[in-house]
């Protein structure tokens, strides 16, 4: 029988790579027919390994989900950006490669990524996603967040509307 080893760790420098693989994968997927395509392209783009390599060392913690020694996914967070709401934290990005969803792995590098910012003393985190990715907020209402926040997003001249879920 063969152990195949899921871990949640903080991203290295040598993941940069692979966390920008797994970003266009996950952000052609999830946004593909919401973002127009040009700027959807761009950011991807824009989000090259160096980037990653640049944000393993930021100030927002990167974190990765590794499966038997691939990045299938990754998670930012920090503090709340929305100095209007009064959670402490906030996890600013949680993407899985399509082909790792729904099976239970995002719940997974969503409790860790909880559990750390607990653990940083944040009392309370917000999420944002947009209104139109039924997936994402699916996954944050399931996993107990309350939509109190909204706001826009500006993409080459289309607002999309953003909800922010806040966790206790």
């Amino acid at each position: 029988m063969k152990t195949l080893s899921i871990d949640v760790r903080r991203a290295e420098p040598q993941d940069a790579g692979a966390i920008s693989e797994a970003h266009r994968a996950s952000w052609l997927q999830a946004y593909g027919g919401i973002i127009p395509h040009k700027p959807l392209t761009q950011m991807v783009q824009r989000r090259d390994e160096t980037w990653w390599r640049k944000a393993t060392r930021g100030p927002a913690t990167l974190l990765v989900l590794d499966v038997a020694g691939v990045v299938a996914g990754y998670a930012t967070l920090g503090l709340n950006r929305a100095r209007a709401l009064p959670q402490d934290g906030e996890i600013y990005e949680i993407y899985l490669r399509p082909e790792y969803q729904g099976i239970g792995l995002g719940r997974l590098l969503f409790g860790e990524s909880r559990r750390l910012l607990k653990s940083l003393g944040c009392e309370g985190f917000v999420v944002w996603c947009l209104e139109d990715s039924q997936l994402a907020s699916s996954f944050f209402r399931s996993a107990g967040g309350v939509d109190i926040a909204e706001g826009m997003e500006n993409f080459a001249e289309k607002e999309l509307k953003k909800i922010g879920f806040i966790f206790r």
